[in-house]
């Protein structure tokens, strides 16, 4: 059988945006996966919320949104915190266009691959590097040794280590400075009750200090727990915490959060599993902009990572749903075409998408969460544009989210 024309790095939001979109209109390809199975890592991830212009429109135009109403919560409130436990501000969405509903990362997954045939995925192929030949295909190396070669584009959507960014660009990443420690809070816990009274079907973000305890409810009840803090890049390796997640939860209480209040450090005392580490990488503005190189592009994180600013994944999925419509439009024998009008319009998105991102400097800087809340105009003694404590719409401003 004659080789697909498109190869796509990765099977996360991105990648299989992609690969539905081409699937609907008959444009073959095959998507390169470096996890094992489809399941490999749904212990992993948190919630995301889709957003109507973005993540929603992919989900409408790939014919999977009525699907995906019945997966995810749309009654989700994101509450703003301090440190000493009060809630500053309640987000709440109003209406469908500002409603951002919750759903969990695996369950986004699922429904974007049951929508393509299973056959057009490579598990356990992960990619070691990608080459242009001198026929000016391109060739996909994979870490096995083996070689699949003959591809006239390969699209980035391996995140933000992508093995394809550097055939377009020389930037590398750069630490945050933030850490996440993730637990979980299962519904069997005896103190379940009080989590869910007090974070419901939404997210908790306390926040102050240069840190952060951050909250959300998953699909199946449940809720994660997230440690944020500002850490040395290599503080995993250097340390042994995460070997002794009993260790590592007395660390956070008694030395990271020891002054917050008993109903923000309950959160992670009475977590129950192992933590797992987030580094927290970026790219600059300048990243984002590079000359076009004939059978190669990027998207989502690949193109531009940032740390978590709420529009990662709706970024990602509608870079996809972008590069869908131009390569559907001029056809797998004008690839170039589509690819170069996709960058044109990609580059002053991303730079967007990563400004966006420097958000987090303000929610997790030294006078946070009031510098932020200041930002968008709410003031928690009423003396500015909004008082403390109300309910605010979401499309009115952008938060920490997925």
């Amino acid at each position: 059988m004659a080789l697909p024309p498109i190869a796509i790095l990765g099977a996360g939001p991105s990648g299989l945006t992609l690969a539905r979109l081409l699937c609907l209109s008959s444009i073959p390809y095959t998507i390169f996966e470096r996890e094992e199975t489809a399941h490999a890592r749904d212990y992993q991830g948190g919630t995301l919320d889709l957003h109507h212009a973005t993540g929603q429109a992919a989900l409408k135009e790939a014919g999977l949104f009525d699907r995906f109403k019945d997966l995810s919560r749309w009654d989700a409130t994101t509450m703003i915190a301090n440190k000493e436990g009060r809630v500053l501000v309640s987000l709440a969405p109003e209406g469908d266009e500002d409603a951002r509903p919750e759903i969990d990362r695996k369950e986004l997954r699922r429904l974007l691959l049951d929508s393509i045939p299973a056959e057009s995925v490579r598990w356990a192929s992960r990619v070691k590097e990608v080459t242009k030949e001198l026929d000016r295909t391109m060739s996909v190396h994979l870490e096995n040794g083996k070689v699949e070669a003959g591809f006239r584009l390969v699209v980035g959507a391996d995140g933000a280590c992508s093995k394809a960014r550097s055939l377009v660009t020389s930037a590398t990443l750069k630490y945050s400075g933030m850490h996440y420690l993730t637990s979980s809070i299962p519904t069997t816990s005896p103190h379940y009750r009080n989590v869910k009274a007090l974070i419901g079907n939404g997210n908790y973000l306390a926040l102050g200090s240069g840190k952060g305890i951050v909250a959300q409810r998953m699909g199946d009840g449940s809720y994660t727990a997230n440690a944020c803090l500002h850490l040395p890049e290599h503080w995993k390796t250097e340390t042994n915490y995460m070997a002794n997640p009993s260790k590592l939860r007395t660390w956070l209480l008694h030395d990271c959060f020891a002054d917050w209040a008993k109903v923000n450090t309950d959160l992670i005392k009475h977590s129950e599993a192992g933590f797992r580490t987030w580094i927290l990488y970026g790219l600059s503005e300048e990243d984002v902009h590079w000359e076009h190189v004939p059978g190669v592009t990027l998207v989502g994180d690949a193109a531009h990572v940032t740390p978590p600013s709420g529009e990662g994944v709706n970024a990602a999925m509608y870079d996809s749903l972008s590069l869908a419509r131009l390569i559907i439009q001029h056809g797998i024998d004008n690839l170039d075409l589509a690819v170069t009008e996709y960058e044109k319009a990609l580059f002053p998105r991303a730079v967007e998408h990563i400004k966006a991102g420097k958000m987090d400097e303000l929610l997790f800087g030294d006078d946070a969460p009031y510098v932020w809340l200041r930002t968008v105009g709410i003031d928690v003694d009423g003396q500015e544009k909004r008082s403390g404590g109300e309910k605010v719409k979401m499309s009115e401003i952008e938060l920490l989210g997925s």
